[in-house]
């Protein structure tokens, strides 16, 4: 009987064929499955093209554009403490009389209840939870620099990204326009658009930045030909209770933030405070000395009206300021963890400009206005618009 042998070279090729064979049913790889994008870093991010499972951390903007994609039920985490939370305020008047406001609440959530019930990964001022989102096992992390809770130095941030990846989570990074050297709208619109790749919703991502350049540019049109001495002095001023614990009476936002961008480019004012900084500490007497011709509130540690400038006794000082005397302030909606803007900072351009500018805009009934901005935005009734100003407290606009 012959015994049959079989070469060593054969045997070798035998057994990685039965290794690769026993790996391949245990780890399928199919690369038809994924897509790479690049982000904001510049990273090259290799995601899931279908994808179920969604952290996000962000001040609400990422959860606002998944809400108009379609795709905000398939968010797991979240990283910003404003989003499941609501905020009840209340702000002395004249003598013993007192304003409340209920139901203050991030956008996003009003859109998506559940929100309110979704896990936290993060908090400000707080590190990620690098456990806790272990656990959810997201198909994928999108996080928002600038936003509240990713305020540090960009290489902070870049580093805790990095923590995530090691945990075998893609995350794909956005840059917000706060985070720019020159800030302006056109970094949120690139945004938008890399989160129409991500979720393969790019065209909706185009009607959307339409629909927003379009907003800016009705305003735009109506307020392009002022003659610079004509120009409106606005103060931004947010009258922070932070700030009055230290002395000051508020904090100004100057050039190089988004919102002096606003002034210059879409409402064509002038900043009345012309230094740098987002939020400068002023005191009673250097806000006399600026003397604004219109005063706008901007959400700072809280939502403000113009009432506790009219009438807390606290800013008695301020009497004497000239949109005081006029009743020439007005209130930005109220938005919370608002480090980065969002989605409906058009209302916060059209407040500025028919603010400054009345007789521009006397054909414009801003509730109107802001309802039909919401309409259109999200795709929604007049119902849940109206619930949006509200929970925006910008419903002062429908008794105009």
């Amino acid at each position: 009987m012959t015994k049959l042998t079989c070469p060593k070279s054969i045997l070798v090729f035998l057994f990685a064929l039965i290794v690769i064979l026993s790996v391949s049913k245990v780890a399928p790889c199919d690369d038809t499955g994924f897509t790479t994008t690049k982000d904001h870093r510049g990273k090259s991010v290799r995601i899931p093209k279908t994808i179920n499972r969604v952290a996000t951390i962000s001040d609400g903007m990422i959860a606002q554009v998944m809400t108009l994609f379609g795709v905000a039920e398939k968010i797991v985490a979240t990283g910003s403490e404003c989003i499941p939370r609501t905020w009840t305020p209340t702000y002395p008047g004249a003598g013993e009389k007192k304003y409340t406001y209920h139901g203050g609440m991030n956008t996003a959530t009003y859109l998506n209840p559940r929100l309110m019930d979704v896990p936290l990964i993060a908090r400000y001022g707080s590190a990620i939870n690098y456990e806790k989102l272990a656990v959810l096992k997201p198909d994928l992390l999108i996080a928002r620099m600038g936003s509240c809770t990713l305020a540090a130095g960009r290489d902070v941030v870049e580093k805790s990204l990095d923590l995530v990846e090691s945990l075998g989570i893609p995350v794909v990074m956005l840059s917000g326009p706060e985070s720019a050297k020159a800030p302006d709208v056109s970094s949120m619109y690139r945004e938008i658009y890399l989160l129409g790749k991500v979720f393969g919703k790019e065209g909706q991502a185009r009607q959307l930045v339409d629909f927003l350049e379009q907003t800016l540019g009705f305003i735009k049109n109506r307020t392009d030909r002022i003659p610079d001495a004509d120009k409106k002095n606005i103060l931004l001023l947010g009258l922070s209770p932070k700030a009055r614990t230290n002395g000051a009476a508020g904090h100004a936002k100057g050039a190089g933030t988004l919102q002096g961008y606003f002034l210059s480019e879409f409402v064509n004012a002038a900043n009345a405070y012309e230094g740098p900084g987002a939020w400068v500490v002023l005191n009673a007497e250097q806000i006399l000395s600026l003397d604004p011709d219109v005063i706008i509130l901007i959400t700072d540690w809280g939502y403000h009206p113009p009432q506790e400038l009219y009438e807390a006794l606290y800013y008695q000082s301020l009497r004497h300021l000239r949109a005081v005397k006029t009743r020439r302030v007005a209130a930005l909606p109220f938005t919370p963890c608002n480090c980065e803007k969002r989605l409906e900072f058009p209302i916060d351009v059209m407040i500025m400009a028919k603010t400054a500018y009345p007789r521009l805009f006397k054909d414009i009934d801003l509730g109107d206005w802001i309802l039909k901005f919401y309409q259109g935005l999200y795709g929604i009734d007049v119902q849940a618009a109206r619930g949006l100003m509200d929970c925006q407290w910008v419903d002062w606009a429908l008794s105009e």
